[in-house]
């Protein structure tokens, strides 16, 4: 069978930033669920904590991650946060507009079961370093995804021509 990704809904940040990316009202017609993204916050730090939310849940995320950034491997387990890191975002002072990059992997969003989600995140400063996330994490809910909000762990807003696209995935 062929895997059909269909354009769901997607957000271009506006001059100003804005506090959260939000993809609200999700339809319960496809298997499974894709965000991609490239974005960029507002710290004077080069990376920032990404996190993500589903249906205003402030509870039961937990996750494992990887990350390295060429000459350090390092893995970590999280949970007890209001929501669930899916890697880092670029800050202010990383190498000018450059945004970082990922992809948030969504399966049976609709089940009755607890929620798993995988991401892929790349970073990078151009003149110090870059980084690479891959992440397995878990929302211990039984409800149906209906809203996905993505945010800074430091409420730092996302700058300008940061970007995020909803697909929905089915088979056919």
């Amino acid at each position: 069978m062929a895997t059909t990704y269909t354009l769901i809904s997607s957000v271009t940040v506006g001059s100003g930033g804005a506090a959260n990316i939000e993809f609200t009202s999700i339809p319960a017609t496809y298997t499974d669920l894709s965000v991609v993204f490239s974005i960029r916050c507002v710290r004077s730090s080069v990376v920032e904590p990404g996190m993500l939310r589903f249906n205003s849940s402030t509870s039961n995320y937990s996750l494992r991650r990887l990350n390295a950034d060429g000459s350090t491997v390092a893995s970590s387990a999280v949970s007890g946060e209001t929501g669930m890191i899916f890697g880092d975002i670029n800050g202010d002072t990383a190498t000018s507009n450059t945004f970082g990059n990922g992809s948030i992997y969504i399966p049976n969003y609709t089940g009755s079961n607890f929620k798993s989600i995988s991401t892929d995140v790349v970073v990078e400063n151009n003149a110090t370093e870059s980084s690479q996330y891959l992440l397995a994490g878990l929302w211990s809910d039984t409800s149906a995804i209906t809203t996905i909000r993505l945010y800074s762990r430091n409420s730092h807003n996302f700058k300008q021509y940061s970007t995020a696209y909803l697909y929905g995935i089915s088979s056919s």
